[in-house]
């Protein structure tokens, strides 16, 4: 295959690590052709929707901002993404101005909101970030244990109103906003990160509460990230972020044409027993762009497999080169 094919499939990888130790694994991905990384939190810091105590202290915006620096190098552009969540995983706590509380955003009005939201990705634009994994569009009606202390309320209007106020004010400070998780998962019974699970709900309440996601679009998302477990009554074979027919329902009826990412590739809920690699060509020929998955010495393995499923046939070149073009687009504009 071309030297192109091979920049293009590790351009699609959006590698996650729990730690700022990344260097031996991401320089070399990155002069082949990577553009992405995700400054990840640890599972511990995940459940508790906090980052602990050891992190804050060892972590500054100096250590940040080497580690960040010392993947630049000759890069056009460089994606580097964390979780900063209004409501839940904030991975740049004790480092920029702190985001409103949930309860605090519920009150502001929604210029002093965007005005709020835009310091703090001033702040993390400094640092090298350049991408919040945020807003959660969600509305949670049933249960949901996966995104306990995360999602907006109940109330699809008023979380329509913080996800695009969240929006203009990060991506008005250079950071691009990836709004998750499409369609929205309104009621899900366990963790799609810990069990297989698929949400139940009706296309007609599913729709319905859908608005935070039409609001995100409106107010000009650059990303969205579909979800990580199968919509029944879309694809109920297929996990959101793996299903094509999800992905033309964000293209389509809801009129996207930015960056879709997957969420995590490696949930129990989105492998469905698969592999790894044929999870993410199962995504990428879905029509997701940019696939997140943890970071580590298994990332030329995995390119290596997105490459032989081109040559095979089993996913189309037109499709990858498609996808890695996108997210290089991001990627020019985070510099």
């Amino acid at each position: 295959m071309s030297e192109t094919i091979h920049r293009d499939a590790r351009a699609v990888i959006l590698p996650a690590f729990d730690t700022l130790d990344f260097h031996d694994i991401m320089v070399p991905f990155i002069d082949a052709g990577g553009c992405s990384v995700l400054i990840g939190e640890t599972r511990s810091e995940y459940v508790a929707r906090r980052m602990s105590g050891d992190r804050i202290a060892r972590e500054s915006r100096q250590t940040v901002t080497a580690a960040i620096n010392g993947l630049r190098r000759d890069q056009a552009g460089l994606i580097v993404a964390v979780d900063q969540e209004l409501g839940g995983i904030r991975r740049l706590e004790g480092l920029t101005p702190p985001l409103p509380t949930l309860r605090e955003a519920t009150r502001l009005p929604a210029d002093e909101l965007e005005g709020s939201c835009f310091e703090t990705a001033r702040a993390a634009k400094e640092l090298g970030v350049t991408m919040f994994l945020a807003p959660i569009g969600d509305v949670v009606v049933g249960q949901n244990p996966w995104l306990e202390g995360r999602s907006l309320g109940t109330d699809r209007r008023e979380v329509g109103r913080i996800v695009s106020a969240f929006i203009r004010g990060i991506q008005r400070a250079g950071v691009t906003a990836v709004t998750k998780h499409f369609p929205g998962f309104i009621d899900l019974a366990s963790d799609p990160a810990l069990v297989d699970v698929s949400m139940q709900s009706s296309l007609s309440d599913i729709l319905e509460n859908a608005t935070p996601f039409r609001e995100a679009i409106r107010a000009g998302t650059r990303a969205v990230m579909a979800g990580p477990a199968p919509v029944a009554a879309i694809d109920p074979e297929n996990a959101a972020c793996t299903s094509a027919k999800v992905i033309e329902l964000l293209r389509g009826e809801f009129g996207f044409d930015g960056l879709v990412i997957s969420d995590d590739l490696d949930a129990p809920a989105t492998m469905r027993a698969q592999s790894l690699i044929d999870t993410a060509v199962t995504a990428l020929s879905a029509g997701v762009d940019l696939l997140l998955v943890a970071g580590g010495p298994h990332l030329p393995e995995l390119c290596d497999g997105i490459i032989d499923a081109v040559r095979k046939g089993r996913l189309p070149e037109k499709r990858l080169i498609e996808a890695a073009n996108r997210v290089r687009h991001i990627a020019s504009q985070s510099q």
